[in-house]
């Protein structure tokens, strides 16, 4: 038999229609067989040595997401609904895991407020050289009014 007609043949087990399906199925079964062959050709205590903790949980949960999510894949392929198996509960699981990571991450990233530099600039924006002038001479003005023998009033000491 040739190639051609063997090629013909398996043309014809499937119905057209899911032709597109069938390729994307494919390429994506390519990417994932790619994305784990580079995975596992580093020894796993390398690849954790020279991640951050937060680096090393999110591999983590993206391994177990992975595997699940081909198991899920699997168990439809068997004719099992993985909605009624215990496979859906870990996927939820997971992902409760994955956002709170993604919590942590986007806490992170999140722009912080310099308490100091802040009231720094809003005091120099509010600055007016003309109001401060004018603050001087009244000061200075109290203390000519104050006559120099005056006792001044003690505050009490604070303990």
């Amino acid at each position: 038999m040739s190639l051609k007609m063997a090629a013909d043949m398996r043309t014809e087990d499937y119905p057209h229609e899911i032709d597109e399906q069938l390729t994307g199925f494919d390429s994506s079964v390519s990417s994932v067989k790619t994305m784990l062959e580079k995975l596992m050709s580093m020894p796993r205590n390398d690849l954790l040595q020279k991640l951050d903790p937060l680096d090393q949980a999110k591999l983590d949960l993206m391994s177990a997401y992975t595997l699940n999510s081909l198991f899920w894949m699997y168990l439809v392929t068997q004719g099992v609904n993985p909605r009624e198996h215990g496979i859906k509960q870990e996927l939820e699981r997971i992902r409760t895991y994955m956002n709170r990571v993604k919590e942590i991450t986007d806490k992170k990233k999140a722009a912080r407020l310099d308490k100091g530099a802040a009231a720094r600039f809003l005091r120099n924006a509010l600055y007016d050289p003309e109001e401060k002038e004018s603050r001087k001479r009244t000061a200075s003005k109290k203390a000519a009014n104050t006559p120099a023998d005056t006792p001044q009033s003690k505050r009490p000491k604070q303990s």
